[in-house]
């Protein structure tokens, strides 16, 4: 049955959507559509190939202490499908791109080489940095040029991560490859008790579908994966699961606690994360770093954009799972043509017949409670934000000429974030939350720590509690947008800019300077 339903969905994606537009209304032909457009890979994948760890790029040390980077952007061939080959994009190699690692208090320098054929930008998601630093739409690098950005690392111990926001191409050159963790470390992380070899007891994941022609190429199209009428497509939705780039993947396990820095790189997929065999899940960081104690989960649910640290245990010589199972994303009938009812093997472990490795998870971790990194005390105001179709924020599509918000540097604000009938998922440059209630109901542990991106399901409210950046700065703004790439491709996204308190009512709302966004 899951091998029909995935060859079902295959078809809808070869059809480019057509059929599932064509069919709405249909009766008993849209029935049929319905009841295969999910994928259950379930105890079908092979797990023939060792999992790719992407290298980790600890940079060189400058004579004046600045920790130096060096990202070749270009076009690849990877070899992803067996016996067939693939164009790809990526950083310092054919797809996807090294883990950079950095430390609280360095200055770090990061030269972009962009050798793509068109122009792109890197964006430092939850990376807590000023806005000519952050990577937006208004630092392009023009194809054969170089962008160096540098910052001052000021913020806890995080997975963050790094992709391409070229304005209306965010979809396809993320799509093409181009992805990768930064990694920052503190004096607490250190000392943590928790797994920190990489690649061995530390591992990333970087989840992402995709789906292939017959001659092995991407299928970056957004497809018919759309809702009933047709009318607001979401993007691409793939049915071949991708961990580090790699098809059916397995990890060989040395010792008896694993962390696992998971990344949600999709363009439109949520997952559902969990073991196969049903044991749990121990969850030690969200997006912004790690959390006071560790949380234990049954489910970890990830929306695009979206980071979590888990650590999972493991016995000599067993074989487990890592399985997406199917989720309430709100749109109910919806869901389906939304992969809310797929169900999808993504990572088999095999442990080896003699573990090492660091003891249990402490109970107690060095992460600040959210509460007090981000105090409702101090929030002033209050702002509400619509979510609308497949490319409207607040009634208004994106205009790099205008600024939103100004908003007082170091504040904390109250965001009501609404979404219509379909999903969204919700992200704040250079900006930290909590996730206060959704819908009136307090967040699950999942949402527990601090985050920088949320999942707002179909219908819902998510209400935050925003700290703002310190990094003044009236003439250049950071993003707010819906992190469904196609949706913020559509012009689903906001600006504001940061300022010095008090200036706020009489800070220019427009862009004094646009040619930023010709960056070279």
């Amino acid at each position: 049955m899951g091998r029909q339903r995935t060859l079902g969905r295959r078809a809808l994606l070869a059809a480019g959507g057509v059929t599932v537009v064509g069919l709405a209304g249909a009766g008993s032909a849209y029935g049929m559509a319905y009841a295969t457009a999910d994928i259950d890979t379930a105890d079908d994948l092979g797990f023939a190939n060792p999992l790719h760890i992407p290298p980790v790029d600890d940079g060189t040390i400058e004579t004046d202490g600045t920790r130096q980077f060096t990202m070749r952007l270009a076009p690849g061939v990877s070899s992803i499908l067996e016996g067939r080959t693939t164009e790809t994009w990526g950083a310092n190699g054919p797809i996807l791109g090294p883990t950079l690692r950095g430390r609280r208090g360095e200055v770090v320098r990061v030269t972009v080489e962009n050798a793509l054929p068109e122009p792109t930008t890197i964006h430092w998601h939850g990376v807590d940095l000023p806005a000519v630093m952050d990577g937006g739409p208004h630092q392009m690098i023009q194809p054969g040029k170089t962008w160096s950005p540098s910052w001052a690392i000021d913020q806890p111990a995080a997975t963050l991560w790094y992709h391409p926001h070229p304005h209306g191409a965010t979809a396809r050159h993320v799509h093409r490859g181009i992805a990768g963790l930064f990694i920052v470390e503190d004096e607490s992380s250190a000392t943590a008790g928790l797994p920190r070899d990489y690649g061995v007891d530390d591992i990333p994941l970087i989840l992402q579908d995709r789906s292939f022609g017959d001659d092995g190429e991407m299928l970056d199209e957004p497809g018919l994966l759309r809702t009933i009428t047709g009318t607001t497509a979401i993007g691409h939705l793939g049915d071949t699961m991708l961990v580090n780039g790699t098809r059916s993947p397995y990890f060989e396990v040395t010792t008896a606690t694993v962390r696992l820095r998971l990344l949600n790189g999709s363009e439109v997929r949520s997952y559902n994360l969990g073991f196969a065999d049903g044991r749990p899940l121990t969850l030690v960081a969200t997006d912004g770093g790690l959390l006071p104690a560790p949380v234990a989960l049954g489910r970890l649910p990830l929306a695009p954009g979206e980071r979590a640290e888990v650590v999972a245990t493991f016995r000599p010589g067993e074989v487990v799972t890592l399985r997406s199972f199917a989720q309430d994303l709100g749109g109910g009938l919806s869901d389906r043509f939304w992969g809310g009812d797929d169900v999808l093997d993504l990572l088999r472990f095999q442990a080896a017949p003699t573990l090492g490795g660091v003891g249990a998870v402490p109970p107690a971790l060095p992460g600040e409670p959210v509460a007090d990194r981000i105090p409702l005390a101090e929030a002033t105001t209050t702002r509400t934000f619509q979510l609308e179709g497949h490319d409207s924020l607040n009634g208004r599509t994106m205009d790099h000429r205008r600024i939103d918000l100004a908003i007082a540097a170091g504040s904390v604000e109250i965001w009501e974030v609404q979404a219509d009938d379909l999903m969204h998922t919700f992200h704040i440059h250079g900006a930290a939350f909590r996730v206060l209630d959704i819908d009136g109901e307090a967040p699950g542990g999942h949402l527990s720590g601090s985050k920088d991106t949320v999942f707002v399901p179909a219908g819902s409210t998510v209400r935050l509690a925003v700290r703002f950046p310190d990094h003044v700065d009236p003439a250049m703004p950071y993003m707010y947008h819906c992190h469904l790439l196609r949706h913020e491709d559509n012009g689903m996204m906001g600006q504001f800019v940061v300022v010095t308190p008090g200036t706020e009512a009489t800070t220019p709302l427009t862009m004094t300077d646009h040619a930023g966004m010709d960056h070279g």
